[in-house]
């Protein structure tokens, strides 16, 4: 071993995992070509969407046929589309057309609200769009703001259905969604995919491993929405990655594709591992608790991966009762914190239910695309977020140093490895502060959480050393809901906290203070409310505002929004006291 390689004490705790991938040096789509054809399953499902299905030939075929397409409306290598799209065969289908002919996908979030829109595409330079018929009035409202953007691709649930949910589809909810307008530089979906079976040209540029690809959003280490630059070999290393310490991923086998594809883990571990790895991807556009039950008996997938809200929605539903899990070969959950408490709850169910394995939690960063640290398929420390994946280092520093703290001690978590992206979007300075350079030459993610490592390489994650709020699996960033908030007219100051809540993990709670001479009526508290749900996402939205006539402060003048998280702690606390003495009584 080199005298500079990172201590990895965790690879003892290996079972049936390698230590070492080799990585070729292919573009995403390459991947999942070479690997459908040596593993002989090109006649196997890729996905199945809401009943329709193709096979890993026809989707092969699709991506090429939209690749040209993209060439016949102009689009060359390095150009930047936007996809703001839920989890359809459009989207999946564009994602990797775009990475055939070798221009950068901009994935954002459907339900973001018009200003993130408009600030997502005009920072990375967007020159086209795919989106639902349902979302384009947004981009219609910004049309003007994003004067860049030459094609907007209009695609729709409808035409991705079997026949028969088709016409079900067009006389329910079909009929809620507004006529597209004729326009020029608006297409639908299906006409773009006629240009490209009409196009005869060249279209084909196969991107090397080191080239970026992805743009991604996160909050980054501290607390502002970057854009990730993430490139072929960290969607391609993740993908071999997780299938060598997932220890159980077959081709053939059924992948439910339910988280997001415009999020780190959806797009990395339930689509492109999924397809890397010969399996079928179920595609689910909306996660719905009525319907979760349908879908696992209808299709027995063998993979679920998703936020530990989605697993709290297992023990909720009602309809879960009668449920046969014995298809399960993998459960895994990320994005947010798994507590001990859900994972004995989570694990209980699965037992009375038939399920031979437990939930395994993951941890990563969109810094690293997703997960890049699993607890192993037969071992588990309680608290921990298990052991590095292959080919992956984490080390604990001291805050703001690369001094390596002992075993057993808090610090910074540190990753390296074949995962970690290429940059910030056009942000040189965070890129530099996240990605620092060791004494060991090795490029490490100074991931600002705050973790501890034993000694066998189990990681430990505390929380965030910044501040944060997590709710299903989503960061939100209280400095950009206030800065919003107090962007009103009539409010003077106001600050956003986390409050605990056993669905969710956190939501969050908005104090407001109005500005002298404004008074707290029932008409300024909704026009403030309308002002937020046209500028805030609504994963984001905060659930309550509490109107005062100032707020706690520290000695310097900042708001002490940690006073403010005490009190509302203290609040549930009493509530739960209430409610505990009434029963006794009772």
């Amino acid at each position: 071993m080199n005298s500079n390689t990172p201590k990895a004490p965790w690879l003892s705790s290996y079972e049936n995992v390698p230590h070492h991938l080799e990585y070729p040096d292919i573009s995403m789509f390459e991947l999942i070509e070479k690997n459908a054809v040596q593993g002989c399953y090109l006649h196997e499902k890729a996905y199945d969407f809401m009943g329709k299905n193709i096979t890993y030939l026809e989707f092969i075929e699709d991506v090429n046929i939209c690749a040209k397409a993209l060439k016949a409306i102009g689009i060359k290598k390095d150009d930047v589309v936007t996809i703001c799209m839920p989890n359809t065969p459009q989207a999946v289908t564009m994602f990797y057309a775009l990475n055939v002919v070798g221009a950068v996908s901009n994935m954002v979030h459907p339900l973001s609200a018009e200003g993130e829109i408009e600030n997502y595409i005009n920072g990375s330079g967007s020159v086209a769009v795919l989106t639902m018929d349902m979302f384009y009035g947004k981009f219609d409202a910004i049309k003007d703001r994003i004067p860049q953007v030459k094609t907007i691709i209009c695609a729709s649930i409808k035409e991705a259905l079997p026949t028969v949910k088709k016409q079900v589809f067009k006389i329910t909810k079909g009929r809620k969604i507004a006529k597209i307008p004729k326009r020029p530089g608006l297409i639908r979906y299906s006409d773009f995919m006629e240009k490209g079976r009409e196009y005869k040209g060249e279209y084909r540029y196969n991107k090397k491993g080191d080239e970026v690809a992805v743009i991604l959003y996160s909050g980054g280490t501290t607390g502002t929405t970057k854009g990730i630059l993430l490139t072929n070999m960290n969607f391609n290393a993740l993908a071999m990655q997780t299938a060598a310490a997932g220890d159980c991923i077959i081709p053939g086998h059924i992948m439910l594709s339910i988280m997001p594809i415009f999020h780190g883990f959806g797009l990395g571990v339930t689509i492109h591992t999924g397809l890397a790895n010969g399996c079928t991807c179920v595609l689910v556009p909306q996660f719905s608790v009525d319907t979760y039950a349908e879908i696992l008996k209808k299709y027995r997938p063998n993979y679920i991966a998703g936020v530990p809200t989605l697993f709290e929605a297992l023990l909720r539903s009602k309809k879960m009762k009668d449920l046969d899990l014995s298809c399960l070969e993998g459960v895994f959950s990320g994005g947010d914190s798994l507590s001990a408490e859900l994972k004995k709850k989570v694990d209980a169910f699965l037992k009375d239910h038939n399920a031979s394995v437990q939930i395994r939690e993951g941890f990563g960063t969109t810094e690293c695309v997703t997960a890049s640290c699993l607890t192993p398929k037969n071992f588990y420390k309680e608290g921990s977020i298990g052991i590095p994946f292959p080919d992956t280092y984490y080390k604990i520093v001291e805050p703001g140093t690369d001094k390596e703290v002992p075993y057993g001690q808090d610090g910074e978590i540190c990753i390296s490895g074949p995962t970690v992206m290429k940059g910030y979007m056009n942000n040189p300075v965070e890129t530099a502060d996240t990605l620092r350079t060791h004494s060991d030459g090795r490029v490490w993610v100074h991931t600002g959480d705050l973790g501890m490592m034993d000694e066998e390489g189990f990681v430990y994650y505390k929380q965030r050393i910044n501040r944060m709020i997590i709710s299903s699996g989503y960061s939100i960033y209280p400095s950009q809901l206030e800065n919003i908030i107090d962007n009103h007219p009539m409010v003077l100051m106001s600050t956003c906290i986390g409050v605990p809540d056993p669905y969710k993990i956190q939501k969050v709670k908005a104090f407001i203070v109005l500005k002298p001479g404004v008074k707290e009526t029932a008409k300024v508290k909704a026009d403030i409310k309308k002002h937020c749900e046209k500028n805030i996402a609504k994963y984001a939205m905060p659930y309550e505002f509490e109107y005062r006539d100032s707020l706690p402060q520290t000695l310097v003048g900042k708001v002490a929004y940690t006073v403010l998280e005490k009190e509302e702690l203290e609040k549930i606390s009493a509530e739960k006291a209430g409610k505990k003495q009434e029963k006794q009584e009772n």
